[in-house]
């Protein structure tokens, strides 16, 4: 990439963003640090550290990098899942999806427990009475710590908390013992020979539905506690302790009093296990349905499209289109991130990708490390908000409503264009209020680049064309796939060879083990809401209690998308964004659905604050990773991002509030479309310049102006005539206000500017 010039005339060079899709991975040695521009290294070297580091947050912990017979095994296994998986697009197994969601899962599940360490360690009073190298040589201690003070170091960080620690590169003997016994308990409804009064097939393991042996009851149970286990490794002890409060809630339900609206008459273990076993709502359900067809296809791409040089050029051409601005650091960063995006589907990981070529930039504009990074983590999260390739729980939306994934992904567009224009006003305003510095970017022309590697948006203009033609989603996939490895053979240094395909497959396959993990294991979620009936319980609880607080029928559904909202934001800090909307499509979308809401503005808007839990405190997975690139303190991090993302936070509600909120999904006329989106554009502005304090073109706004912008931006969101009139009608006159401000300012100082930066911008 062409070197980028500060107005002092030292220059350095921007290294690629290469979003990482391979599973977690962590170096023996420690996690990478982004180099700084003295520090001369080799690109190359640079880029790996970037793929390192975002593998790092590519999931909520991170996973071995596996050499020697684990890695060959692992290379073995991940090559024969993701050649199931492409083999199954076109060819699907004669014995039905079930089938081939067992075999699936018995490919994936093991190798969990060699990709992702068990993390347990021993109190300290009796790890001090360990020997020193056993302690090392079993817990990795010695690397860890070493690499917490390096993180540190790198980061200027007074804690190792931005970095997860890496993990021993050696699976230990119960690793392997795990792996085992998952590849027996998963397989064992499938194989042709009997096990005492059970197995014999799988139409035998079918037949005995709702009529467990013994031996089914037992792999079963293993089965159940090996994906609580791989849960555990991959995201933490959260979505387990979640999955153990259903089961428990399942099994013990029926001892509640009876007048209580969540009692039922309870289940006992065997029909626990029969259907999280046998059903086709327990392990094999939707979720795990999703992952095994469609987001393992999709991991496959983005690591076909990342090796061919894509993630490289989205960010040059990012570069390139605002190199002349004013503001061009901080419409590069946000540019890139919406080009990653579509591609990645992880906010975490193009947060990395984002930031380790354009915090440079930022840091260079004068941006403080903790704005820096709200501005990276906001603009990464976006990934998952992106078409093509929304987030996992997108193509789960698509399966519980029966619709094709085009459609999901026209609800998403207009959503994701005001959430990246409220990132953009936000750049805007704070490059006018803090008096950051311009940055030369000195790269070519935006069209050359365009000319040389626009082929890199071939493919995904395919899979749309492909969707609209009618083409199902996993074969429109598989065909941008292969469109993607062709066009690779124009740029050599770049070209997908037979040894990188196979790179590129087993990186898919490993970058997908964590949902498959978390996707099987929401069937206990599910499966037990289905057998107790739940989902409407818990419904009648959230509505009863918005109709406690009033009886306007309109109220009561203000309210109770409010407490959903609410529910929603705290349920995504404990699990990730996939079981998030699990777990809220089935407790609150019932709630939303009865009070006529629609199914998919109620699918959206769970959805929509399942991915903002990334960007929510105090747990803020793209914050943490921001922080880990620019070394900002973690908590105002957390802040920046949240003022960033703010007016995402606010629109969601606007799809179930009112008819007209359906516009904003790009449901109706071509009139109710333009007034949705033309309305909320308008409410994410003023919301913008309420939260920056700062009215572009015009000067600063005061307490008086902002808390009116606020008012003016949540009054616009009630799609109607009169609160837009209402709202309208508030923003000119936060807007006057501000104007007469900077007039009275401007007389104090007789005319001479308030600020001599305010003059140069």
């Amino acid at each position: 990439m062409p070197p980028i010039s500060s107005p002092d005339g030292s220059q350095s060079r921007a290294r690629p963003a290469n979003s990482s899709v391979d599973g977690p991975a962590a170096s023996p040695g420690g996690p990478p640090r982004p180099r700084s521009e003295a520090e001369p290294s080799d690109p190359s070297v640079a880029e790996q550290a970037t793929r390192d580091l975002a593998a790092q947050f590519e999931d909520e912990k991170p996973g071995r990098v596996l050499s020697g017979p684990a890695g060959l095994l692992l290379t073995v296994a991940a090559l024969a899942v993701g050649a199931l998986a492409l083999w199954q697009v076109f060819r699907p197994l004669s014995q039905g999806s079930k089938y081939y969601l067992i075999i699936f899962l018995a490919g994936v599940l093991p190798l969990v427990f060699l990709a992702y360490p068990s993390d347990l360690r021993l109190p300290a009073r009796l790890r001090s009475r360990r020997p020193r190298a056993d302690r090392a040589e079993a817990t990795g201690s010695d690397s860890a710590e070493a690499t917490g003070s390096d993180s540190a170091e790198a980061t200027g960080s007074d804690s190792d908390e931005h970095v997860p620690a890496p993990a021993s590169a050696r699976p230990t003997v119960t690793d392997w013992a795990l792996s085992a016994l998952a590849v027996a308990a998963c397989l064992y409804p499938v194989l042709p020979i009997r096990i005492g009064s059970g197995g014999g097939g799988y139409n035998a393991f079918l037949d005995r539905q709702g009529l467990l042996v013994a031996t089914d009851l037992v792999l079963g149970t293993v089965l159940l506690l090996l994906l609580l286990e791989a849960c555990r490794r991959a995201t933490g002890w959260i979505l387990p302790a979640v999955c153990l409060l259903f089961l428990g809630y399942g099994y013990y339900g029926g001892l509640l009093p009876q007048s209580w609206p969540v009692a039922h008459a309870g289940l006992d273990f065997s029909q626990l296990v029969d259907a999280f076993y046998n059903s086709d709502s327990g392990f094999y359900g939707t979720p795990l349905d999703v992952a095994a067809s469609y987001i393992v296809l999709f991991t496959i791409y983005g690591a076909v499209l990342e090796l061919s040089g894509a993630g490289r050029f989205f960010v040059e051409l990012s570069a390139a289109a605002f190199r002349r601005s004013r503001t061009a650091a901080g419409r590069t960063a946000v540019a890139s991130g919406f080009l990653l995006g579509t591609v990645s589907g992880s906010g975490a990981a193009t947060t990395v990708s984002i930031g380790a070529v354009t915090w440079p930039l930022l840091r260079r504009a004068g941006y403080p490390p903790e704005r820096a990074g709200g501005m990276l983590a906001a603009a990464g999260v976006g990934a998952i908000l992106s078409p093509p390739t929304l987030g996992a729980a997108a193509f789960i939306i698509a399966e519980y409503l029966g619709v094709s994934y085009l459609q999901v992904l026209g609800w998403a567009t207009v959503p994701t264009v005001l959430y990246y224009l409220g990132i953009l006003l936000a750049v805007e305003i704070d490059a006018r209020r803090s008096g950051v510095r311009p940055v030369v970017i000195d790269v070519g022309s935006p069209w050359r680049l365009l000319a040389r590697f626009g082929y890199h948006f071939a493919s995904l203009i395919a899979i749309i064309v492909f969707l609209a033609i009618g083409v199902s989603a996993t074969r429109a996939v598989v065909f941008a796939i292969v469109l993607a490895v062709v066009l690779s053979y124009l740029d050599r240094a770049h070209r997908l060879t037979p040894g990188r395909l196979v790179t590129a497959l087993v990186t898919g396959v490993r970058g997908v083990l964590a949902v498959t993990a978390v996707c099987a294991a929401a069937g206990i979620i599910t499966a037990t809401t289905t057998k107790t009936g739940l989902g409407p319980q818990a419904a009648a609880l959230l509505i009863g209690g918005a109709q406690a607080a009033t009886s306007d029928p309109t109220l009561v559904l203000v309210l109770t998308a409010l407490l959903a909202a609410v529910a929603l934001s705290l349920l995504g800090l404990a699990v990730p964004v996939t079981a998030s909307f699990v777990i809220g499509w089935v407790i609150v979308g019932p709630a939303l659905l009865d009070l006529g809401v629609t199914a998919p503005a109620a699918a959206m808007f769970v959805f929509y604050f399942a991915v903002l839990s990334e960007v929510s405190p105090p747990t803020a997975l793209a914050a943490v990773a921001a922080a880990a690139v620019t070394g900002g303190r973690l908590v105002p991090t957390m802040w920046q991002t949240l003022r960033y993302a703010l007016p995402a936070y606010l629109t969601p509600i606007a799809f179930v509030i009112t008819p007209a909120g359906l516009g904003l999904l790009g449901i109706g006329g071509v009139q109710r479309i333009a007034f949705a989106a033309g309305v909320t554009a308008l409410s994410v502005a003023v919301l913008a310049v309420a939260a920056g304090g700062w009215l572009p073109g015009v000067g600063p706004a005061g307490v008086p102006e902002r808390v009116l912008g606020a008012l003016a931006g949540v009054t616009l969101l009630w799609l109607e005539p009169v609160p837009v009139t209402v709202g309208a009608a508030l923003a000119a006159v936060a807007a006057a206000g501000v104007f007469v401000r900077r007039g009275a300012a401007g007389r104090s100082t007789s005319g001479s500017p308030a600020n001599p930066v305010e003059e140069q911008l």
